[in-house]
């Protein structure tokens, strides 16, 4: 699941992790339209922008866990300031394609 609200940068994270392997995608734009999805198709992976429409991608995360238990979790945002420690599987905008190789095998051997 990508959690962005630039569908230029959903595009390009969807195109990177079809690069990886990942073949089915469901893109959310907002905390709830990402919980609606997940609620619908579970995902195998988040990938989650911190800043989207009426919200976070940390409101969204958190929500999807809540229901779903572990799944993860690779944040791809420019503000990776805001999200502290939750996750040492931060990708910065730009996206570089091998960093977020790096960030999703971390986060699927975790």
């Amino acid at each position: 699941m990508i959690i962005e609200d630039e569908i230029l940068i959903a595009m390009e994270v969807e195109a990177l992790l079809g690069e990886q392997g990942f073949d089915s995608f469901d893109i959310a734009e907002s905390p709830q339209d990402a919980l609606d999805c997940a609620l619908r198709r579970p995902p195998d992976l988040i990938t989650a922008d911190y800043r989207i429409v009426g919200g976070t991608g940390v409101e969204a995360v958190t929500a999807i866990l809540a229901r779903l238990g572990p799944i993860p979790v690779v944040y791809v945002t420019g503000n990776a300031d805001q999200l502290g420690a939750r996750t040492r599987a931060v990708v910065d905008k730009p996206i570089s394609p091998h960093r977020l190789a790096e960030a999703c095998a971390m986060v699927a051997g975790a």
